[in-house]
């Protein structure tokens, strides 16, 4: 049972309607020196110098994907590197973050309390935690008590993980979840991801 609170952040398990994901990323450049640091399944977004940066927002975002990776010159080695994570303020000209940026991929992520059968369809927002260093990956977790119906709220749950380590209800309740898109029924957006967005970076 997932009574543990474990979280990685989001992780990319299918496409929305049950397709198989096909492990297609984009390759998206980080500007060299970028102070933050990024670890595998944090949110990240582009922004207006045409990189991407990580996503820090809460309660509302505006995603263009999930992270799954990078490569860049080592400077201290002068080596191509291939990594789970991006090390804060590395200072290379090559820093490309791969990039899972199709609106239509789903995501298993951990709630940070227990969420029962009605968190169904309704809208929650990401608690931020710094990553693991040791292991490259985001510890990231969905903030169990925000579900609401709130259309500004960025993620989506669309499924509960049921099996031998997870069900409904567990402590630290694992989803599958999607980023919150498309307009509601007087016709206004309240897109999430950059891609369903009409408004540009």
């Amino acid at each position: 049972m997932a009574s543990v609170a474990a979280p990685f952040g989001f992780r990319p398990v299918g496409l929305l309607g049950g397709g198989t994901w096909s492990d297609a990323v984009r390759h998206i450049k980080i500007a060299s020196g970028y102070g933050t640091a990024i670890f595998y399944g944090d949110v990240v977004k582009i922004v207006n110098t045409g990189t991407v940066e990580k996503d820090t927002g809460t309660t509302t975002m505006t995603p263009c994907g999930i992270f799954v990776g990078v490569r860049y010159t080592d400077p201290s080695t002068n080596q191509l590197t291939f990594n789970q994570q991006y090390p804060a303020s590395t200072a290379a000209d090559d820093i490309m973050a791969y990039v899972v940026d199709d609106p239509n991929v789903v995501f298993q992520a951990q709630g940070d309390a227990s969420l029962a059968q009605t968190a169904l369809g309704n809208n929650v927002a990401v608690v931020q935690t710094a990553g693991s260093t040791s292991i490259g990956t985001s510890k990231n977790a969905i903030d169990a008590s925000t579900i609401a119906t709130t259309k500004t709220l960025p993620i989506r749950i669309i499924d509960f993980v049921d099996g031998p380590n997870s069900a409904v209800g567990d402590s630290f309740t694992d989803v599958i979840c999607k980023f919150n898109s498309g307009g509601d029924a007087t016709g206004n957006s309240c897109a999430s991801h950059q891609y369903s967005d009409t408004t540009g970076v």
